[in-house]
């Protein structure tokens, strides 16, 4: 354990044959369960610590059913109800225009009693009219947030429908102009929103994308998905990994609670460290990440440090290192050795591609391209099966019939409702945990 609250644990199988290159670690990354900052940030709660902003779709179709709105208001009202005092928070509408809901001057309110009826009170008028431009909502609660020195920022983003009244460009430079200022948690109501575009917000912005297809549903998932951002304690802290001259970093990802591959975000900090982002964390929370890197072979016998793994808080004030641990290359002529698979890093592996199979069988499905669709989610059923993914592989048989699930056959189904396709879509990244 160090002072800071975090531990960094890593399993591998240090030793490569002679000429190998290739060294693969599982990095456990877990802060402790009374974890509560550090000096780089402040507390959560308190005008400093946390900020949220709940940002609610009003188009036009959120009337069809009128049910849908009206479940919207009552679920940004239980949000707001979770709401801890001293937090910074604010409601956004979003239709083709984005305008504060609460404060009213754009501001945001500090939460206590009276704050919360207030935003209550001015949620209970919402209705619905006009378009959907997504990226106006999140340019919005970046301005907003700016204005703000709350360490800890955090977006709700509820929507029913696809990105009409702006082009892919002009989302992509919203989602981009908030990247490292506040993380956004995406739902989509109902089933005639885009996955991949929701999707592309929750990665981009570290949060994470669910479905609710039936909007009595909306409430209890708002009220605990605030309840999870009232947990969070320490702010934004990267995972920074060092190499050798005589190494490269191949990739970062993390891999559970769910895969997401981190190796393009980058920040070079000097030519052999480079920080990948994190997001905020909580009290007794721990992520898994997989990290590649490439060596220059060395003699048989001959050992190196192949990376330097950190967790690293930066502020004006300098970095502070929260934890860190080492991972190794040992070359050996001995094959045992050599050959011994890690069954973490195999276990994440196949769950990286079981995530990736169910994408793209889910995008040949759509294409009308049956051969590869049933290829592809043959193969993620038996990754399913042989990873003792029971979540996934019960999502998977809503789409498939499965005929043999050892070998991955499987039959496409010929009726597959759309929220059924969707949860599977948005929840193939969801890994289950290795065992140590």
């Amino acid at each position: 354990m160090t002072e800071s609250g975090f531990t960094i644990d890593v399993d591998q199988n240090q030793y490569l044959p002679e000429g190998g290159r290739d060294v693969s670690a599982i990095v456990t990354v877990t802060s402790a369960a009374d974890a509560t900052g550090f000096s780089g940030a402040g507390p959560a709660g308190g005008q400093t610590g946390s900020a949220e902003i709940i940002i609610i779709d009003c188009s036009g179709s959120m009337e069809y059913p009128h049910t849908k709105i009206a479940e919207a208001r009552a679920a940004t009202a239980a949000a707001i109800d979770v709401i801890r005092d001293g937090t910074w928070f604010a409601v956004i509408a979003g239709t083709n225009l984005a305008w504060p809901v609460f404060p009213a001057d754009g501001s945001m309110a500090v939460a206590d009693q009276g704050s919360r009826a207030a935003a209550r009170q001015a949620v209970a008028g919402l209705r619905a009219g006009g378009g959907t431009a997504i990226g106006q909502w999140l340019g919005l609660a970046r301005q907003t947030f700016s204005a703000y020195p709350a360490s800890l920022r955090q977006a709700i983003l509820l929507t029913d429908g696809k990105n009409q009244h702006e082009t892919p460009e002009q989302l992509a430079a919203a989602i981009s102009q908030c990247e490292g200022v506040f993380s956004c948690d995406c739902r989509g109501v109902g089933t005639d929103w885009e996955v991949s575009e929701l999707r592309r917000i929750s990665t981009a912005l570290l949060g994470t994308v669910d479905i609710v297809p039936d909007p009595s549903g909306l409430a209890a998932d708002f009220a605990a998905m605030m309840q999870t951002a009232m947990g969070k304690q320490v702010a934004d802290v990267a995972l920074r990994v060092w190499t050798p001259q005589s190494a490269t970093v191949s990739f970062v990802k993390q891999v559970a609670p769910a895969v997401d591959d981190l190796t393009g975000r980058r920040a070079s900090r000097n030519p052999q460290a480079g920080d990948y982002p994190t997001g905020a964390w909580g009290p007794g929370e721990s992520r898994d990440y997989h990290v590649g890197v490439e060596v220059t072979p060395a003699g048989i016998g001959q050992e190196m440090l192949a990376a330097r793994v950190s967790l690293v808080a930066s502020s004006p004030a300098g970095d502070e290192i929260l934890g860190q641990g080492l991972i190794r290359a040992i070359w050996t002529d001995d094959e045992a050795l050599s050959t011994k698979l890690n069954q973490r890093v195999a276990h994440y592996t196949g769950q990286a591609e079981l995530a990736e199979a169910i994408q793209e069988g889910l995008e040949a499905r759509k294409q009308g391209d049956e051969e590869t669709a049933t290829a592809k989610l043959g193969r993620a059923v038996a990754l399913a099966h042989q990873s003792g993914n029971e979540d996934t592989a019960k999502l998977l048989a809503k789409v498939v019939d499965v005929v043999d699930v050892d070998t991955g056959t499987v039959r496409l189904k010929k009726q597959v409702e759309d929220a059924d396709e969707m949860a599977l879509d948005t929840r193939s990244t969801k890994t289950v945990r290795a065992r140590k």
